[in-house]
């Protein structure tokens, strides 16, 4: 414990203590001299303005001071205060365990125990309306931040595993979420957590009780739930440190606080705001009944609508087949196969035609060939001289060709004849003239 007071000069013997104080291990303070310099520090604050919640409130008869215990809604941090009964008695609204009020007052520590107190002169109650502004003064703080964006939102499964349920205990908020859940779905599970729900302890247990529910992987959901009250009773739903643990969970939440016209600021964050603690067990489990209700129908609907499906087609397949071509696919056949036929006779026809005009072309060009052939030369008197003793044998078409002594072969047109030339005798020039301008045999020239 240290002091402002300073200590003599060259005094070595300070024990870590950087300011001057006259206190060390040699020269200790008695416990009177700390409490009395704490209480000095206390009286230095002055009067102050406190706001809390009423926590306990004692008043002991024949006595001239009442105690009571102001908490911080926010936090698990409370303190004493001291008052006059008489103060008590004179506020407009009474003052009661769970009352919000301002106090004015000046901290006092009492040396004999040690501790601390508020002694308060001036108590005012919150009122309705204060209470609704702060209320609306945090709302637009959290939308700012974007803890109303309905992206942020998650939805609900459509059967969860497990369902935590947050609420008070035994109350009827928890009976008619439970007993309208397993109305719809005799299978439901509930993790039940009982809390507060309100009063200076019930955010805390809120608080821990959510932390708990999100952490376990069970929980597909969590609702939290109670029954109507007034602004100051709905108050712990509308406390930040509850709003942002809200908004960080990962685990759907649905709000079920109070009656349609209660509106706390949970019903914002939540993933889904339920107007009633029985709509939220609407919500948060399907009707099995109507959901069977809904499979029947469906699959009537589908057998309805499958059977007109066949009918339908039935007619149209009815009308392909009654059209000609299906009714009877051979017609198409049988007057194409006329057709056919038709052609067939057309190209033998045709055919036909062209063959004997080429075979009485082929006749007539072999008979000019026979005419014009050496056979027919040779019918007329003509004949062939060839020379068959000069190597392979050719035809001579010159007496010069024919020298004395040479064989000839004679072919007239009826066969052939053997000759040896005895005496060549040329022919005169005009008979050569004559024999080359009437195509002689002499000078014809022909095949062997």
């Amino acid at each position: 414990m240290t002091s402002a007071n300073a200590t003599p000069p060259g005094n070595s013997r300070d024990s870590g203590n950087s300011q001057d104080t006259g206190n060390n291990a040699d020269n200790p303070w008695p416990v009177r001299t700390v409490n009395r310099k704490i209480a000095e520090w206390i009286n230095r604050l002055g009067q102050i303005w406190v706001e809390g919640q009423v926590t306990q409130v004692s008043r002991r008869p024949g006595t001239r001071t009442s105690f009571l215990t102001l908490r911080d809604p926010a936090a698990d941090i409370s303190i004493t205060v001291t008052c006059s009964p008489d103060l008590l008695m004179r506020t407009e609204v009474p003052v009661t365990e769970g009352s919000h009020v301002v106090m004015l007052g000046r901290p006092d520590f009492y040396a004999g125990r040690g501790t601390i107190s508020l002694r308060v002169t001036d108590i005012r109650p919150i009122g309705v309306g204060q209470l609704l502004l702060r209320i609306e003064r945090l709302k637009q703080l959290l939308a700012a931040e974007g803890l109303f964006d309905p992206r942020l939102k998650r939805s609900l499964p459509f059967l969860p595993r497990t369902v935590g349920l947050i609420s008070g205990r035994a109350s009827a908020a928890q009976r008619d979420v439970m007993s309208v859940a397993q109305a719809r779905w005799t299978q439901v599970r509930f993790a039940v957590r009982d809390a507060p729900v309100q009063g200076p302890t019930a955010v805390p247990r809120i608080l821990a009780h959510l932390a708990d529910l999100d952490a376990d992987p069970e929980i597909d959901v969590i609702v939290i739930a109670r029954g109507g009250g007034s602004v100051e009773d709905l108050l712990p739903f509308s406390d930040e440190a509850l709003l942002r643990a809200v908004a960080a969970c990962t685990t759907p939440v649905i709000s079920a606080i109070g009656h349609e016209p209660d509106n706390p600021l949970l019903d914002l964050v939540a993933d889904i705001r339920a107007a009633t603690p029985t709509d939220a067990a609407k919500r948060v489990v399907p009707d099995v009944t109507a959901e069977l209700a809904g499979i029947a129908e469906m699959r009537r609907r589908s057998a309805h609508a499958l059977r007109n499906w066949v009918h339908r087609e039935e007619r149209v397949i009815a009308g392909l087949r009654a059209r000609p071509v299906l009714a009877n696919p051979f017609t198409m056949i049988d007057r194409r196969s006329d057709d056919v036929e038709r052609m067939r006779r057309d190209i033998r026809r045709d055919v036909s035609r062209m063959v004997d005009a080429e075979q009485r072309r082929v006749e007539h060009l072999s008979a000019r060939l026979s005419t014009l052939g050496p056979a027919q030369t040779l019918a007329r008197g003509y004949a062939v001289v060839q020379r068959v003793d000069d190597g392979e044998p050719h035809v001579v078409t010159s007496t010069d060709q024919m020298p004395a002594g040479a064989r000839l072969r004679i072919r007239v047109g009826d066969g052939a004849a053997a000759a040896e030339v005895t005496s060549p005798q040329p022919a005169p020039d005009a008979e050569k003239h004559t024999a080359k301008s009437t195509d002689t045999p002499s000078t014809k020239r022909s095949t062997k």
